[in-house]
């Protein structure tokens, strides 16, 4: 397993479609999540801040929520982009998803205080819909486990009106 995600999916999201904020590089107060792969799996890493507190000493469950939904379209944009023959980097625009469903379970309290991991297992269920299965790791303990719908972003979500 890798500390960072060097090659992310985000990185190769065209600027117009670069705000998310939870996953937009260019949303300076976002989270600015990052989405890459791992072995056959997808990760994405990100550090609790102090204002992501619930109670003192645990995460609070929206961030969570947010982690998965955005690792969800991403794990599916690079499970598209591979099926088409890209990878992130390599100059190829990558195909955008949104979210069709997110289920979350809290499996146990999330500390504060430690890099999250969340890991994903994306599967093509239609050739626009990917359902992505996640499990949220706070070092070796699962907080939360999720499945995210993801379809194709559709093309009235491109057009400036």
């Amino acid at each position: 397993m890798t500390n960072q995600i060097e090659l992310a999916i985000q990185d190769d999201y065209p600027d117009d479609f670069a705000h998310c904020y939870g996953c937009g590089r260019l949303n300076q107060d976002g989270y600015q999540f990052r989405t890459g792969w791992d072995g056959g799996k997808t990760l994405t890493m990100y550090t609790p801040k102090p204002e992501h507190t619930a109670i003192p000493g645990f995460v609070y469950g929206g961030l969570i929520a947010s982690l998965i939904d955005c690792h969800g379209t991403g794990s599916a944009s690079l499970a598209l982009h591979r099926k088409n023959g890209h990878e992130p980097g390599d100059g190829a625009e990558p195909p955008r998803f949104v979210t069709a469903s997110l289920q979350v379970d809290f499996m146990k309290p999330t500390p504060q205080d430690v890099t999250l991991r969340a890991v994903g297992v994306p599967e093509e269920i239609h050739p626009k819909k990917f359902q992505v299965h996640t499990e949220v790791y706070a070092g070796d303990t699962v907080c939360a486990k999720a499945v995210v719908t993801a379809a194709v972003m559709p093309a009235s979500f491109t057009s400036k009106k």
